[in-house]
């Protein structure tokens, strides 16, 4: 059995984990069998031995570990590395294996699906071209590419439809029965899928008051968003909602609260007009805090019996974030 752990919740973990399922199955032809297992930025440890129950085990989208049951490695993230011991043991082991690397990092992806795919075709000679339309939508939601804020909330797409449903799901078994059927049938094919559809009608019910929900939390001020809504517990909403609402923002900074952590979001506005050089270093950011993400969103995990110090940190970014933002002399700057 081969366990493929991914990151959970999120459009470009599932393409990554469906599109490894099948570059492997067709490469290699090992395993009899994939499992998979959805992996959670929380608080404090991220792995468990426990999970690395397979006879080969690989990790898509998500942070590095040095456990010897991981034998394949896939990750985009600026903070990919727990520590710089991580850090080091990959770099080690890449020097050891450079003839036959198991274990991939680069963080200039858009996603991490469009790494496998590379890594894939150019290493193992894997056919990607079946797959170019899930590699576009991967790049396009993971890198926040939407035409504009309507579009990506607008929700018209079938990609986009998915994508809210994988954000929101709280059944374990739903996206791991969603993964195999991303690189089996066009993404149309796969949203219409009765089980899907089932999941899909509540969450656009929820969508809509989500955007309600924000539209009387979210405020602005010298170019940040900020908002709580931890007494509304929620296990996912549209990040691109605030921007929707305050297009004029340039960053998010948003407290929710989920069944296992206290999530404090940091992002930057996909279509601001601020050039990218004065734009904050959101990672650089959130790894302050024991966080990370990529140089335009992050985000970080606080215990969930922890709402103060959640706040704390929150304030302590969306003021850095204000700096930054009178530095600039954004016309959005308030007196």
């Amino acid at each position: 059995m081969f366990r493929v752990l991914f990151h959970n919740n999120c459009f470009d973990g599932a393409c990554s984990a469906s599109l490894f399922t099948r570059f492997h199955r067709e490469c290699f032809g090992t395993a009899g069998e994939f499992r998979y297992t959805g992996l959670q930025h929380r608080a404090g440890e991220q792995f468990r031995e426990a999970d690395f129950d397979g006879d080969e085990n690989a990790i898509v989208d998500f942070k590095y570990t040095p456990s010897p049951k991981v034998t394949w490695w896939f990750d985009h993230h600026q903070s990919a590395f727990l520590s710089e011991a991580d850090r080091k043991h990959f770099e080690h082991g890449a020097r050891q294996t450079k003839g036959n690397p198991r274990k991939f990092f680069n963080e200039t992806y858009t996603s991490c699906t469009g790494l496998i795919a590379d890594v894939a075709r150019e290493r193992f000679g894997f056919d990607t071209a079946p797959y170019a339309d899930l590699l576009h939508w991967a790049d396009i939601i993971d890198g926040a590419k939407f035409e504009s804020a309507d579009a990506a909330v607008g929700l018209a797409a079938p990609a986009i439809k998915l994508m809210t449903v994988i954000e929101s799901a709280s059944d374990p078994d739903f996206i791991p029965r969603l993964i195999p059927l991303l690189t089996a049938q066009p993404l149309d094919a796969t949203l219409g899928e009765n089980f899907v559809q089932e999941a899909l009608a509540p969450r656009l019910e929820k969508h809509g008051r989500d955007i309600e929900l924000l539209r009387s939390r979210a405020v602005e001020r010298r170019g940040v968003i900020t908002f709580d809504i931890t007494d509304q517990p929620t296990e996912g909403y549209s990040k691109f909602i605030p921007y929707y609402l305050l297009p004029q923002a340039v960053y998010v900074v948003g407290l929710s609260k989920s069944s296992f952590r206290i999530k404090i979001s940091v992002g930057t506005n996909p279509w601001t007009t601020v050039p990218v050089e004065h734009l904050a270093n959101i990672a650089a950011i959130c790894e302050r805090y024991g966080g990370g993400g990529h140089p335009r969103v992050g985000a970080i995990s606080v215990p969930v019996d922890q709402l103060a110090e959640a706040k704390r940190i929150a304030a302590e970014v969306t003021a850095e974030l204000e700096a930054l933002g009178q530095r600039n002399r954004l016309p959005t700057d308030a007196a």
